[in-house]
């Protein structure tokens, strides 16, 4: 692939931005797109995206556009950054346009809210199965790519040569991008960590200290691991960036807005006050379809099943936690 190959990257928020300023910088020609026409007037003047990711300029290879066929002009390799309850409208739109020889990689993590699917399901059905599919997951934070702090995630596609190619697109002197061919791993892993993400916020904001936030993290692990791998998902890809490095980051910086929302609820913010001051919260969305999917499976997810109620149940913080430590003695491994 010549390293000036356009691509577009469809959702101008901090992660589409900070993937757009990455890729730039390893050499694509990059166009970013935004559904806010005044937004992305303002990155093309201003040459970053002050709103989302201030600081953090764009490489000359960056174009800011505002239409949408712009964006995909001559392009075969299209991101999509965006949450996952927008995924598949913007998944339609591409459709309607569908560029030549298409490869298709996404940054948003999550099930599809209302189904349970995974992305890559979504995709299949409205694109099709047969073209190269990717997604980009892992331990990462927006601010620190843009800023170009070293950074390592992972890029799980159906296609070895796709997956290599935009592993090179990304890959640089502060940033590692390792293959893999677990798509459905990875996806897993990049849902699931945001809503064990909230019960660690909630353990800190209650004192519980750091044997009781390990706990959780270790236990979470397992639930995301009995769900990936009931899906067809891979066990090394949940213990490596994709799962257990996103877990950890997520669950205890204070970047991460789950565990922000988590701290906000166990200092005694009402759901509304905790979203209205943090913003769009992924593992609230995501808490539904974990529990959709667990119990199509049978598969015990105790962590989520509190998270749930707390979020939609009424039930407070410790509440929560009292219910999970009240829980009966097992064996670990189980």
């Amino acid at each position: 692939m010549p390293r000036g190959e356009a691509i577009a990257v469809l959702g101008a928020g901090a992660w589409g931005t900070a993937l757009a300023i990455q890729l730039a910088r390893s050499g694509r020609e990059v166009r970013l797109w935004g559904r806010d026409r005044g937004h992305v007037e303002e990155m093309q003047a201003e040459g970053e995206n002050r709103r989302r990711l201030p600081g953090a300029a764009f490489p000359a290879s960056v174009e800011a556009v505002t239409a949408f066929d712009q964006a995909l002009d001559g392009v075969r390799d299209v991101l999509v950054a965006v949450p996952s309850k927008a995924f598949r409208e913007m998944l339609e739109h591409l459709a309607a346009q569908r560029p030549a020889g298409l490869r298709l990689a996404w940054a948003t993590k999550g099930f599809e809210p209302g189904s349970g699917r995974l992305m890559e399901a979504v995709v299949g059905e409205i694109l099709g199965e047969d073209l190269p599919m990717a997604v980009l997951t892992g331990p990462t934070f927006a601010a620190e790519v843009g800023h170009g702090l070293p950074t390592a995630m992972t890029v799980a596609a159906d296609n070895p040569t796709f997956a290599e190619d935009l592993a090179t697109s990304l890959h640089g002197p502060r940033f590692r991008a390792y293959v893999s061919d677990d798509l459905i791993g990875a996806e897993v892993g990049g849902a699931m960590k945001n809503v064990i993400a909230i019960g660690a916020g909630v353990s800190d904001g209650l004192g519980f200290g750091a044997n009781a936030r390990v706990a959780l993290i270790t236990r979470g692990l397992a639930e995301i691991m009995r769900v990936g791998a009931a899906l067809g998902g891979k066990a090394e890809t949940l213990t490596g960036l994709a799962g257990m490095g996103d877990l950890v980051l997520t669950c205890t910086d204070d970047q991460s807005r789950n565990r922000r929302f988590g701290l906000a609820l166990a200092g005694g913010k009402t759901i509304e006050q905790a979203r209205e001051e943090i913003g769009l919260v992924e593992g609230a969305v995501a808490v539904a379809e974990v529990l959709r999917v667990a119990g199509q499976l049978a598969i015990e997810t105790p962590i989520s099943e509190q998270i749930h109620a707390l979020v939609y149940d009424g039930v407070s913080p410790r509440e929560a936690a009292e219910a999970l430590l009240s829980r009966d003695m097992k064996p670990e491994l189980s």
